[in-house]
């Protein structure tokens, strides 16, 4: 293998060209630093999904031949994989997936590989519904340099993703589920730019001294960059990058011109919204709660008893496993409720987890109906979410659909007192999610702090947990099932506190 000027082997995957393709210092940091990446649950959650559609895909043309191989240590087995890929190809297999090529220090496998006659073809498989994103076809062009570098000569690419407007209808149908694009003539605009794109990160990597790169749209196009934190880690906290609903280009540009810091941005005439600048103000002055009581008093007058304070549950499987519904649709498996029938009434809860393996909708809907009368008022903080869901069982169960838009028709929303700027303080840092206001607005108090619940602290590990218990064991079953309970459970308590908040104010 090829080695830099630092005698560190030269190794490039096609992953670690995309890094490259988004921004050099990923790739470098990636090399010199990889401790400092962090990976957030949603990206992770993503990697997964790509992995669960990457192992569908295989059979998306017949049968195939798989070529991954693993080392005792549990890593890739590169070098068997490459061998067997030469094999299959010489014996005449029409489909080979996890292809895998090396040359002068690049790697590639692809997804898929498909022979056309005496040409092939690559298929690279996205767990995306979206196939016009510029890095897809910069991934596929490297791979085909890479391919053609090693002799094999390439006429096709494609580029195979989800179907949105597909709809499970019990038998999962994959060339319904898949859609395929051909994406030659952006794989052509790509081509140009891959072995300049290799020569410098060649460079860019023979040096262990950091390249200084300043922030720009990449750090967040066309993903949010892993190494974000470690990137502006001597920037001034709070920054311009924290100040509410700027927008990415904006924030760059007040950065660019070197206004970072709070106070730099203090009587900014760039910054008009009433709502940033009560965030700036509070962020560098002790002020007192910003309460408006008029507007406040008139929200709260539009609540009427009994209240029904809710908050459901989902998951989202990328592979639709329920009918009536599409990759990554939202399904409801659980739902916390908090009642007060009257002004001093004693608070009561009721609460809903499903059974994990099977379908929860039924059921859900016909203990949420059971549970909410149409009567009095259904709060829910951003209830878009909520009401969303909620559609989505009235129209695939009719004969609850009467019951369940009159809960829709109940429902307000509990964000918005504080989306609207009427109580802000310094401590929700210009956020207004439940995870901002709560602790804000209750700085001690253990019963309201979400790291004090046992197993489940927040709604990515509750997804990742409901169709994990299918294959516990009984025991451990119980222990994740009560941890979901009580996650839920404090999503709705945090509501009647912050609505009791509300009514000090």
């Amino acid at each position: 293998m090829e080695t830099t000027s630092n005698n560190r082997p030269f190794y490039f995957s096609k992953s670690k060209y995309c890094g490259f393709w988004q921004c050099p210092k990923i790739a470098w940091l990636d090399r010199y630093k990889p401790e400092e990446r962090e990976i957030d649950p949603s990206l992770q959650a993503r990697f997964e999904a790509g992995d669960e559609v990457g192992d569908l895909a295989m059979g998306l043309f017949g049968d195939f031949v798989e070529v991954t191989a693993f080392k005792d240590d549990g890593h890739l087995d590169l070098r068997q994989m490459i061998e067997a890929t030469q094999a299959e190809m010489a014996a005449g297999t029409p489909v080979i997936c996890e292809a895998s090529f090396s040359y002068n220090g690049l790697y590639c496998a692809v997804d898929i590989l498909k022979r056309e006659g005496d040409s092939w073809a690559i298929y690279e498989v996205k767990s995306s519904s979206h196939g016009d994103k510029q890095v897809y076809a910069a991934d596929v062009a490297y791979q085909k340099y890479v391919l053609e570098h090693c002799g094999v000569t390439v006429t096709g690419t494609y580029l195979v993703h989800l179907n949105s407007e597909y709809v499970f209808d019990g038998e999962l149908k994959l060339d319904e589920f898949f859609a395929i694009d051909d994406i030659a003539g952006t794989v052509a605009y790509e081509e140009e730019s891959v072995e300049a794109n290799i020569e410098r990160a060649r460079q860019v990597l023979a040096s262990t001294e950091e390249p200084t790169i300043p922030l720009t749209v990449s750090c967040f196009e066309p993903y949010r960059c892993a190494f974000w934190n470690y990137c502006t880690r001597d920037l001034p906290s709070p920054s311009v990058f924290d100040i509410y609903r700027l927008g990415t280009i904006r924030k760059l540009g007040f950065y660019a011109s070197g206004k970072v810091s709070f106070e730099d941005l203090l009587g900014d005439d760039g910054v008009t919204n009433e709502k940033q600048r009560r965030q700036i103000e509070h962020a560098l002055t002790e002020r007192e709660d910003h309460v408006d009581h008029e507007h406040i008093a008139r929200f709260l007058e539009e609540l009427t008893f009994p209240l029904y304070f809710l908050d459901f549950e989902t998951v989202q499987p990328v592979i639709p496993r329920y009918i009536g519904t599409k990759p990554y649709s939202q399904v409801p498996f659980q739902y916390s409720l908090h009642i007060i029938n009257s002004d001093g009434a004693p608070l009561e809860h009721r609460e809903f987890l499903a059974e994990s393996g099977t379908d929860p909708r039924r059921v859900l809907a016909e203990q949420l109906c059971a549970d909410i009368p149409l009567d009095g008022t259904v709060i829910a903080y951003n209830m878009s979410f909520e009401q969303g869901r909620i559609r989505e069982l009235a129209e695939i169960f009719p004969d609850l659909r009467d019951h369940l838009l009159g809960i829709n028709s109940r429902m307000k929303d509990l964000l918005v007192p504080f989306s609207k700027g009427w109580y802000y303080n310094r401590a929700m840092g210009g956020s207004f999610s439940i995870k901002s206001v709560l602790p804000a607005l209750f700085p001690n108090d253990p019963a309201l702090d979400y790291s004090n619940l046992p197993g489940i602290h927040n709604g990515s590990e509750a997804m990742d947990a409901f169709p994990a218990l299918e294959c516990m064991p009984s025991d451990e079953r119980e222990a994740v099932r009560q941890s979901l309970l009580k996650y839920c459970e404090l999503d709705t308590y945090a509501m009647v506190k912050v609505w009791e908040k509300l009514r000090e104010a």
